[in-house]
């Protein structure tokens, strides 16, 4: 379920639930039910968050996934393709989710909750690799810590005391 809204500086988010999961607490008059949901916002143009929301109800949960995630907004360094500046690893727990750039028209070849984040980031050619833990929250926060440590050239140049040039080469 993919849905749109607009924040308070007027960008429009776009949010899609990932995981809603039930969980159980086994109390002395018998079973507390709740839910926890993890969301994914992002505005298509190199600006993604994830959060996990929890309550006794769905939607609630959903709501409050959403504010988490919009609390932790992180910024996506892309290049003329809509693809990642270069190759990198992200890590999460025991998560690993490789990422690697593309050429135009390659799309994006991703597993289920990295295809997600990597969409809503804006993304448009991608490939990635899920490796070690295949726990939804785990690869979604691993390629979020991934696209989060991205560098344009400019700013691996700047750094460097270099050229963009002699930095590509």
């Amino acid at each position: 379920m993919k849905r749109t809204m607009i924040d308070t500086t007027g960008i429009e988010f776009s949010e899609k639930v990932v995981s809603i999961k039930r969980v159980t607490k086994v109390v002395k008059g018998g079973r507390n039910m709740r839910f926890t949901a993890l969301v994914v916002v992002g505005d298509g143009n190199g600006h993604v968050g994830a959060g996990l929301g929890k309550a006794a109800e769905i939607p609630e949960a959903i709501r409050k996934g959403k504010e988490d995630a919009m609390k932790n907004l992180v910024s996506v360094a892309l290049d003329d393709h809509k693809s990642i500046t270069h190759d990198f690893t992200g890590k999460f727990g025991s998560s690993v989710v490789l990422l690697k750039k593309s050429t135009e028209g390659t799309g994006i070849i991703a597993g289920g909750p990295a295809r997600i984040v990597c969409e809503l980031a804006g993304i448009k050619n991608i490939r990635t690799k899920s490796l070690g833990s295949n726990n939804k929250q785990n690869v979604v926060l691993a390629t979020i810590a991934g696209l989060s440590q991205l560098k344009t050239p400019e700013q691996v140049a700047l750094n460097r005391g270099k050229s963009v040039d002699e930095v590509m080469a």
